[in-house]
């Protein structure tokens, strides 16, 4: 996993997702939840994994993860992703949440993970991940 505290970071990947936080997405104190964010998170993973695989894919596991900021309702989100590792049916996607806060125009990285996806097939069962050309 890529070091979280960086000095003047970047966002690692492409960008696969972008969606601004409602307030729809907040509790009783007007904070995001953290199972929503996770759960977009899986939504842009799950994108780019099935570009790689040539289809279908499931979340099988999700690495450690730290929130470093509050999200603020109105933030527009950006989601950034990158392959680690493609093995026989299994890829590792890095997936990093960037936020650009309304009310400050601060630029800031919120959370990462690292989501592990399987190719499967139409029947649900592991299948090979196609070679890359």
């Amino acid at each position: 996993m890529i070091e979280l505290e960086q000095e003047d970071p970047i966002p690692q990947g492409d960008l696969a997702l972008q969606i601004t936080a409602l307030p729809r997405e907040t509790n009783g104190f007007g904070d995001i939840y953290g199972g929503w964010l996770v759960s977009q998170m899986d939504l842009a993973g799950t994108a780019m994994a099935s570009k790689v695989a040539g289809g279908r894919v499931a979340t099988v596991a999700i690495d450690r993860m730290a929130f470093l900021v509050p999200v603020a309702v109105g933030a527009q989100l950006s989601f950034y992703t990158q392959a680690l590792e493609i093995g026989r049916s299994s890829i590792q996607m890095l997936v990093e949440v960037w936020s650009d806060d309304p009310l400050s125009s601060e630029w800031r990285k919120v959370t990462e993970a690292v989501f592990v996806f399987v190719a499967i097939d139409g029947s649900g069962r592991t299948r090979p991940v196609p070679p890359r050309r």
